[in-house]
């Protein structure tokens, strides 16, 4: 009952990326794929496959351990790794080159995942985050196929909403084999929501998990045409509404710091060219990161138009501010930068990283800034004081540190519930 209900009404259980997602992709004028995501021409593979499903480049990323993992566990499953945007496949593209192939998530209607699944022929799906979609849940569980959802949390959003649909979402989690879930709130909520106890374990948050090498900090800085010596701050993942607080806080901290070079990275690619006008309106020049290395001009901004190299960037800066937090976006990965030993600033929305935002606060390797007037006084404070940079940048990277074990832990459980009988 709960699939046709669905079906017919595709705002369904969850908006995922029915007909309200796809009129906010066309306004921003992100791809849509719709052939892709409609099942057709997809070659069809011969053998089953190890699927992995990630919306977009944040859980990309997320899931590149993940994937190496299953590489290792089952080597005679070939990887398939689905997205929803452009970015995502990029990740896959330069991450893992011919070590995965890619295909789009279709919409989650019958026709679609019907067509997609017979491609893709998976003998299981890892689903990254808490992503419901009853339909390709459904057919997977008719085909005896196991679904995992991985790195599951579920936000006080979408367990309000959620519960107000509980006895048919309920219908939907029976379909999942088994639940990694990043803490004991989520798993708790994810069982309040109807999720069978025996199903539920606590595993961890991947994105704790050590990030790979920077490579060299000259080297980016040659990449970049910045000085040795030259300060940097970055303002990652930003969203519209904050780009302006950023701005006046760049403007503020080069009174007293006047080679002070800002690395601009918007959240969504297709805003670079709003980014850019934004920064010349101030009557600072742009250099787009692509265009590098070449002469930058005085003063110019760098904005990030490239996708996948803002944690690796995070090495080169001295202060980091992580964006869709000074806006009511949820916040992004700020455990990136703690990673990376520096003091990261970010807004008081982060609903979608509570936990982390919690832990760096906590352990005074974050620092919360309430509006955009805090944000240009904790970052003035911050350059004019390597000692405390230093020291507060210490504070985060032995909180995150202390949090590893998440991908071993999701991978113990794919080989428990999710292998086939007698994979090598």
């Amino acid at each position: 009952m709960i699939h046709r209900l669905y079906t017919l009404s595709p705002g369904g259980l969850v908006a995922g990326y029915a007909p309200v997602a796809l009129y906010r992709s066309v306004r921003r004028g992100v791809p849509l794929h719709l052939r892709a995501r409609l099942g057709f021409g997809a070659e069809r593979l011969n053998r089953p496959t190890a699927w992995v499903h990630a919306v977009s480049v944040g859980e990309t990323i997320a899931a590149l351990p993940l994937i190496e993992g299953i590489r290792r566990l089952a080597p005679t499953l070939p990887p398939v790794v689905t997205t929803v945007t452009d970015t995502g496949a990029h990740v896959v593209s330069e991450r893992l080159g011919d070590g995965a192939s890619h295909r789009f998530f279709p919409l989650d209607f019958p026709g679609p995942v019907r067509r997609v699944v017979e491609a893709i022929n998976p003998a299981f799906l890892v689903c990254m985050e808490t992503e419901i979609w009853p339909n390709m849940y459904r057919t997977l569980a008719e085909r005896r196929v196991p679904v995992m959802i991985a790195n599951g949390r579920v936000s006080d959003r979408s367990f309000g909403r959620y519960r107000l649909v509980r006895p048919l979402l309920r219908a939907v989690l029976d379909h999942v084999t088994v639940f990694a879930m990043r803490s004991e709130e989520d798993a708790q909520r994810i069982i309040a929501l109807g999720a069978a106890p025996e199903r539920v374990f606590v595993s961890g948050n991947i994105k704790h998990e050590p990030l790979p090498e920077a490579g060299g900090v000259e080297l980016w800085q040659r990449l970049l045409g910045l000085g040795r010596e030259q300060r940097v701050w970055i303002a990652g993942s930003t969203h519209r509404g904050e780009e302006a607080a950023v701005l006046d806080a760049h403007a503020a901290a080069r009174r007293d710091c006047p080679d002070l070079v800002l690395v601009l990275a918007p959240r969504h690619p297709e805003r670079v060219a709003e980014v850019a006008a934004l920064v010349t309106a101030r009557g600072w020049p742009v250099a787009r990161r692509s265009e590098l290395p070449r002469e930058r001009q005085p003063g110019a901004v760098i904005v990030l138009d490239t996708v996948g190299e803002l944690a690796q960037l995070y090495g080169i800066a001295d202060v980091v501010f992580v964006g869709g937090s000074l806006v009511a976006a949820g916040g992004h990965n700020m455990l990136e930068p703690a990673q990376r030993r520096k003091p990261v600033l970010f807004g008081p929305y982060t609903t979608n990283f509570r936990e982390a935002a919690a832990l760096l606060v906590e352990s005074g390797g974050g620092i919360l800034v309430r509006d955009g007037g805090a944000l240009t006084a904790e970052l003035t404070r911050l350059l004019a004081d390597p000692v405390l940079r230093a020291k507060i940048g210490g504070l985060a990277h032995e909180a995150v540190a202390g949090r590893h074990g998440a991908v071993k832990a999701t991978l113990d459980l794919v080989e428990r519930f999710l292998l086939p009988a007698g994979t090598p």
